[in-house]
């Protein structure tokens, strides 16, 4: 079963924290990225860019409406994502739980959300 991690952030408590405070907390991720990537059940893993480049699509009248960022209801935004392949939900959970956003940043609002997928490739 393949599941999707969405690792979230909130922007406001994030850059509430000191500069030296977000370095020792973002020089730690590489290794614990590459922890997660040495289980070999890590297909996808990418940071997502930063948001004043984001664009939101939505339908109206018949038209595609653009609109900046990721405006939403909430506060927490998708800082990045994770695809991996596991044998069992647990299995899952225990790879995830490698992910930074799971492991450290809780001053960040860092989290993870873990979903399971149907995985289609484009051809």
């Amino acid at each position: 079963m393949k599941y999707l991690g969405l690792a979230y952030f909130t922007p406001d408590a994030f850059n509430a924290m000191a500069p030296g405070e977000i370095e020792a907390l973002v020089s730690q991720c590489p290794a614990l990225d590459e922890k997660m990537r040495a289980t070999g059940k890590v297909l996808v893993s990418a940071s997502l860019g930063d948001l004043e480049g984001w664009r939101t699509l939505r339908p109206r009248s018949g038209r595609t409406q653009i609109s900046d960022g990721p405006y939403t209801e909430s506060k927490e935004v998708v800082g990045g994502l994770f695809v991996i392949e596991a044998d069992t939900h647990e299995e899952a959970l225990e790879i995830a739980s490698m992910h930074p956003a799971a492991t450290l940043g809780e001053a960040g609002g860092w989290a993870v959300e873990l979903i399971p997928m149907e995985f289609y490739l484009a051809r």
